[in-house]
C-alpha cells in the first residue's frame, strides 16, 4: 500500500474542511455585508460536498456558522444578541402540521437599523425540524423570497421549482436588504464555479 498517496488523500484543508484534492477555497470570494448573517447548519450536512453553506460562510466577512439540530435556548438567545433585530429567512407561511402559527411581520423600518439574517442550512425537511425544534427561532419575523432567479444549484435535486442553495438564498436576501441588487454578483459567480466543481468529481466517479 502506498502510504504516502493514502495520507495525501486524507489531508483536509483548515479553511473549507474538505479533502485537498477537492478544495474549494479558489471560489471564496470575499465580500463586505452590512447585514449580520447567522448559518445554523444541520449537522448531517457538514460533510455533505454539495452543501454551499461553508463556501457562503468563508466569503462573508460578517457571518457565522453554528451547527446544531437543537440548540441550547440560552446558548441561542446569545447568538440572537439584542444589538441587532433578526429576520428569519424562511417562508412567511403557516405550518399547521406542526403546530407553528404565522410568524410575525416583518417592518421595513427595520431596514436602517442594524440586522441580523438567519439562515438554516439544511433539506427542507431538516430546516422545518429544526425551526420545529427550536422555538425562540420561531418567534423571529421571516424574510420570503420572491421573484428570485431560476438556481444555479443543478448538482442537488430540488424539490420545488423555486428552490435555491444556501448561498443563493442568502445572497439574494441580502440584495434585498442591503438595497444593492448587484453587490453580491461575484459570490454567484464563484458558486457557478464550486458548481461546476462539484458535478466534475461526480463525472469522475461514475
Amino acid at each position: 500500500m502506498n502510504t504516502a498517496k493514502l495520507s495525501t488523500r486524507r489531508a483536509v484543508c483548515a479553511a473549507c474542511l474538505r479533502p485537498q484534492q477537492t478544495c474549494i477555497c479558489r471560489w471564496v470570494t470575499a465580500l463586505p455585508n452590512q447585514v449580520e448573517v447567522l448559518i445554523l447548519q444541520h449537522p448531517m450536512e457538514v460533510s455533505n460536498a454539495k452543501g454551499s453553506a461553508r463556501l457562503l460562510h468563508l466569503s462573508l466577512s460578517n457571518s457565522r456558522l453554528e451547527v446544531g439540530e437543537t440548540f441550547e435556548p440560552r446558548h441561542l438567545q446569545a447568538l440572537l444578541s439584542p444589538e441587532r433585530r433578526n429576520v428569519l429567512l424562511y417562508p412567511d407561511t403557516e405550518d399547521a402540521s406542526r403546530g407553528l402559527a404565522r410568524p410575525p411581520s416583518f417592518d421595513a423600518a427595520w431596514l436602517d437599523g442594524p440586522l441580523r439574517l438567519v439562515v438554516l442550512d439544511g433539506t427542507w425537511r431538516k430546516s422545518r425540524k429544526m425551526l420545529y425544534l427550536n422555538p425562540l427561532l420561531q418567534t423571529l419575523p421571516r424574510l420570503p423570497l420572491r421573484d428570485t432567479p431560476p438556481s444555479h444549484y443543478l448538482i442537488r435535486k430540488a424539490h420545488l421549482p423555486d428552490q435555491l442553495s444556501t448561498l443563493e438564498a442568502t445572497v439574494y436576501a441580502l440584495a434585498q436588504l442591503e438595497n444593492d441588487i448587484n453587490k453580491f454578483n461575484p459570490l454567484i459567480d464563484a458558486f457557478d464555479g464550486f458548481v461546476a466543481q462539484q458535478a466534475n468529481y461526480v463525472t469522475k466517479s461514475v
